[in-house]
């Protein structure tokens, strides 16, 4: 007898519907699956046998062939352990094949029968609203983040046995609720605050244009300059996520596996910092069947490279397209799928391999060949992709034990805010900030005085910047402008943003 329950799997950030087919046959007892699966779906036969027995069901003694079509896609993870389950008791005659039509069914199942969550169910959700089945029986933790897709009624699953006694008598399984009020997106950054770092106030000032404009930066300086603790108090002065940012950061967390359990959304800008040992694929994504990667995971939010030079330099250049074109395009034999990485790239690095070049009050111990050589560890194409370059001197002991402390993350995100506001009704949605405007939207938004085009023009020829630098430049000195509430670029704000190419400059 054959039977057919409708499940979906992953594909990239989207989910695609995989209908699961059962059929049994007269010969020797055996369980068979086809249709490309990979390790942990051939593995589910003996989930799904200890699960129907010891959920009070009993397993038949027949050839079972399990097919998961469409049959030219890889299909991985343990989410169809529950249609397979289902299948095999509706091919038995224990389900009427009627109480499966319109319903999509996805789950691990525990051997004692309990249903596990899986990773993916929102876009698993969002596609089964475009394909426009009823309803969609999930694990009771994947319920509410499966309940944000408001066109689809979703039911949240504890046993197998629940499932069985649902579709059989109809004795509904509860629907999931996504409870989402408006403060739930307002958070920063838990525990931290601009106002613990002491000093470096030049510093503060330019992460404040960075994230006014969503601009890149990188920090320069010695060991214990703060660093670390600037860039980890960059989400808290962020704006908040609107509903659809935060709808795609849970996406791309819900396919990655780490949204936590029972969790409808992802209330904050997300703070990815990898290891500088992490491959290439572990930054942009990748695997047989591509997964994301650390730039995927941040976006809308802030990766934040610790060490830069000390990365694979493989690793950094993988970075040239996402940071330009803010997605992540991964082909395979089996697929080509597309990731978001919308994201501000934050970078810290030491002068120099001891740390101290340039420093007053310890003494260099590189020579001027290693100096260069660990500089040029970044390339150039990279290193004009970095907006905003600062020093970051050692803190003088006079500024650390003050009591003197500068604006809070509160208020500095008010500016924020203030600023981001003024680019979205300048931009009118074609880009969310300065830092994503096309080169047309440069030309419209960031007309220049005649002292205005004089200055940039010393600055082009005396620092021998790039094409990529001069439109950089004009949309900081835009963003800094916007953090007046000027309405023109004025000559401090160009002055202030060719400040800010310091390693053009050649002063790092």
């Amino acid at each position: 007898m054959l039977s057919r329950v409708a499940s979906l799997a992953v594909l990239g950030v989207g989910a695609y519907l995989v209908q699961v087919e059962v059929d049994l046959a007269q010969g020797l007892p055996t369980f068979t699956t086809v249709g490309l699966p990979e390790g942990a779906v051939r593995e589910s036969k003996e989930r799904v046998r200890s699960a129907l027995v010891n959920s009070g069901f009993s397993m038949p003694v027949n050839r079972i062939t399990v097919n998961l079509a469409p049959a030219d896609v890889r299909k991985e993870g343990a989410a169809f352990d529950l249609p397979i389950a289902l299948g095999i008791l509706a091919a038995c005659g224990v389900i009427a094949p009627q109480a499966l039509e319109g319903v999509a069914v996805v789950g691990e199942l525990a051997l004692d029968g309990a249903v596990r969550p899986v990773r993916g169910c929102l876009p698993m959700a969002a596609a089964l609203a475009k394909a426009g089945l009823d309803s969609f029986i999930v694990p009771e933790a994947n319920g509410p983040e499966a309940a944000i897709v408001q066109d689809v009624r979703v039911l949240s699953a504890g046993t197998l046995a629940q499932v069985v006694r649902h579709l059989q008598a109809g004795e509904g399984l509860p629907v999931a609720m996504a409870a989402v009020d408006d403060g739930l997106l307002q958070g920063g950054a838990d525990g931290v605050d601009m106002a613990d770092v002491r000093g470096q106030e030049h510093v503060k000032r330019a992460l404040t244009i960075a994230a006014a404009g969503g601009h890149n930066v990188l920090m320069v300086g010695p060991p214990g300059s703060g660093k670390t603790m600037l860039a980890r108090r960059l989400p808290g002065i962020l704006p908040p996520l609107c509903f659809d940012e935060a709808l795609e950061v849970t996406q791309v967390a819900s396919v990655a596996g780490l949204l936590p359990s029972g969790q409808a959304l992802v209330a904050s800008r997300p703070f990815r910092a990898p290891h500088h040992t992490i491959s290439d694929a572990g930054l942009i994504g990748g695997g047989s069947v591509p997964r994301p990667g650390e730039v995927s995971l941040a976006h809308h939010g802030v990766l934040f490279l610790d060490e830069l030079p000390e990365f694979k330099k493989s690793v950094l250049e993988v970075l040239r397209q996402p940071l330009e074109d803010g997605r992540v395009t991964i082909t395979r034999a089996a697929a080509t799928v597309d990731f978001p990485a919308r994201l501000m790239l934050v970078a810290a690095m030491n002068p120099c391999p001891c740390g101290y070049h340039g420093d007053n009050k310890r003494q260099c111990l590189c020579t001027p060949v290693q100096v260069r050589n660990y500089l040029g560890r970044v390339s150039g194409p990279l290193m004009d992709r970095i907006d905003i370059q600062v020093e970051v001197p050692a803190v003088p002991f006079k500024e650390l034990s003050s009591d003197s402390c500068g604006p809070g993350s509160a208020q500095v995100r008010q500016q924020v805010i203030a600023a981001r506001q003024i680019q979205g009704q300048r931009l009118c949605g074609a880009a969310h900030c300065n830092a994503q405007m096309s080169a047309r939207q440069v030309r419209g938004h960031c007309r220049l005085s005649p002292e205005g085009s004089r200055l940039l023009e010393r600055a082009m020829e005396r620092f021998n910047l790039s094409a990529r630098a001069f439109t950089r430049i004009l949309k900081i000195a835009r963003t800094i402008a916007d953090l007046e509430a000027a309405v023109d670029i004025a000559p401090p704000h160009l002055a202030e943003a060719i400040g800010y190419r310091s390693l053009d400059r050649g002063l790092a």
